[in-house]
């Protein structure tokens, strides 16, 4: 049974408890939130691209072995000037929004202007943020929006910009044990330079604990990183943490700022200003935290596209990080509409099949290496880095695996060395029917699927107190097409990766892209 990953979703705003088989543990207390795209077509108009479409967004709240689903519309201000002209009337990546053709000339010339310097959406249906005590919905551009993580309620817009200027910003943002949160912005020709800023949003002070002020207000930039080319960075949506790295991969996926400045008026949308350029070598970054200044080793490696990082960590000298990577950049064309509706369980040739790539960055580089020799010094990986002439290394990765993707980790350990990564398998095509654990050490796998079931992301919840790195559950939401069945959550034990119970929900889920867990007395 296939499923229409087009079709319009409908919201529940009001909590419906779920009918749950088995047991769940009665120590998995909060609320696991949801986020992707539900809205598709607006009166006679529709996106081209499935990650255009309007967020929705779900909460299943967990507490004494029951769960509560409820789902709302996040009520953006591209949300509500779309709905009220009864069109789609604001532009996204994949989807340029014209005017009326029956609105006059003037409306049309001030349209036009707009577009130059594209104001972006805030339609944030990518993932969900927490900066200081609060939860926002987010996607990759300078607005976010804040909500209630209990009631789902659509609350403040922030600009990003009015904080400190960055045009577009990551939605996976990392969090160490004190609160703080550290992501990353790309800052286009600002004062004549464009580059990404690596920031800190702190945890809330005790002075503002009581006032209702963004945390956004305290942000702290980190260190700044000039793109190497002014008019074309890289494209990134997630970067890499240790306890004292970051790693920001400059691939040759790269966004041309003078075509997304003429998109509109060439009737392009701004997606097509993404430009994958095989021949150039990927350049990595490694920045030191205390410092905010770039290690001067060069590392570099052959082109490829990543869009997630699993995990990073150090080890004797080295950093070590894991990333999901494509040879190519035809995943995001995978997610076209018209692709979709042609082929919705699709198997397409042109899909490029992602592997889990672990890659070994020597921190310092003796001058007195010979040119050839690999600095790599560790027993437990064949991932290399090879010196090269002026000094540059140049890094090949050890594979994993193959055909995996939404990569998550007991986050308890982000920054450590990790043993197991929770994905979804990706084989045959970029929608996922089954979920997987991944063992880095042994590189075996175990999986879960049921007949005519779309699970999400799943996310690992770890038990309180758990002492091994495994000890947990994992959760995903599944869209269940068998006839006459509803969909569900489901809850498997991390360690066995053996179904302990699911909870059938009174609505249509629908297909998302991340989720984010808040444990009981956080919201």
């Amino acid at each position: 049974m296939a499923t229409d990953f087009s079709k319009n979703a409908e919201e529940r705003p009001e909590p419906c408890t779920a009918d749950v088989k088995g047991n769940i543990p009665s120590w998995l207390q909060g609320t696991l939130l949801r986020n992707g795209p539900g809205i598709f077509t607006v009166g006679d108009t529709s996106y081209d691209h499935w990650f255009d479409g309007m967020a929705l967004m779900h909460s299943f709240n967990f507490k004494d072995g029951e769960v509560t689903h409820r789902s709302r519309f996040l009520r953006s201000d591209t949300y509500k000037a779309n709905m009220a002209a009864n069109r789609i009337v604001v532009s996204e990546m994949g989807t340029m929004a014209y005017p009326d053709p029956s609105k006059n000339f003037i409306v049309k010339a001030i349209t036009f202007l707009n577009h130059t310097v594209p104001d972006f959406t805030d339609n944030g249906a990518s993932n969900f943020i927490k900066y200081g005590n609060d939860y926002y919905a987010t996607s990759e551009t300078n607005y976010i929006r804040k909500i209630d993580p209990v009631t789902l309620e659509t609350q403040d817009k922030v600009d990003y910009m009015k904080f400190l200027p960055v045009n577009m910003a990551s939605s996976h943002p990392h969090y160490d044990k004190e609160g703080n949160a550290y992501n990353i912005g790309t800052s286009i020709a600002e004062k004549g330079k464009t580059k990404y800023m690596l920031f800190k949003v702190p945890a809330v002070s005790e002075k503002d604990k009581d006032k209702n002020v963004p945390a956004l207000k305290n942000v702290e930039v980190v260190c700044t990183v000039p793109c190497r080319s002014l008019l074309t960075p890289s494209y990134y949506h997630s970067f890499g943490m240790t306890e004292n790295y970051f790693i920001l991969i400059e691939q040759p996926f790269k966004l041309d700022i003078l075509k997304m400045a003429t998109a509109y008026m060439r009737g392009v949308n701004w997606a097509s200003c993404l430009k994958f350029c095989p021949e150039e070598k990927t350049l990595i970054h490694l920045i030191d935290r205390k410092t905010g200044k770039e290690i001067e080793t060069k590392y570099y490696t052959g082109a490829m596209v990543v869009y997630h990082h699993v995990n990073a960590y150090e080890d004797d000298g080295h950093v070590l990080f894991d990333v999901i990577a494509y040879n190519n950049s035809s995943l995001y064309d995978m997610f076209y509409l018209s692709k979709l509706k042609k082929n919705p369980g699709f198997h397409d040739d042109s899909y490029s099949k992602p592997n889990y790539r672990r890659f070994v960055l020597p921190i310092h580089s003796d001058p007195g290496i010979a040119v050839g020799e690999d600095l790599v010094k560790l027993k437990y990986t064949t991932a290399s880095a090879v010196k090269e002439k002026e000094g540059k290394l140049m890094c090949q990765a050890e594979v994993l695996c193959e055909g995996f993707e939404l990569p998550r980790i007991n986050y308890g350990i982000n920054g450590k060395r990790h043993q197991f990564v929770y994905g979804n398998c990706v084989e045959e095509s970029a929608l996922s029917k089954q979920i997987a654990k991944l063992d880095t050490e042994t590189k075996k796998m175990v999986y879960w699927s049921e007949d005519n079931c779309w699970p999400s992301e799943p996310v690992f919840i770890p038990r309180p107190n758990g002492e091994a790195e495994d000890d947990g559950v994992v959760l995903t939401s599944v869209i269940n097409t068998n006839p006459g069945q509803s969909c569900f959550i489901l809850i498997l034990d991390a360690r066995t990766f053996k179904e302990i119970a699911r909870a059938y929900v009174k609505a249509e889920l629908n297909k998302d892209v991340h989720g984010f867990f808040i444990p009981q007395g956080s919201e």
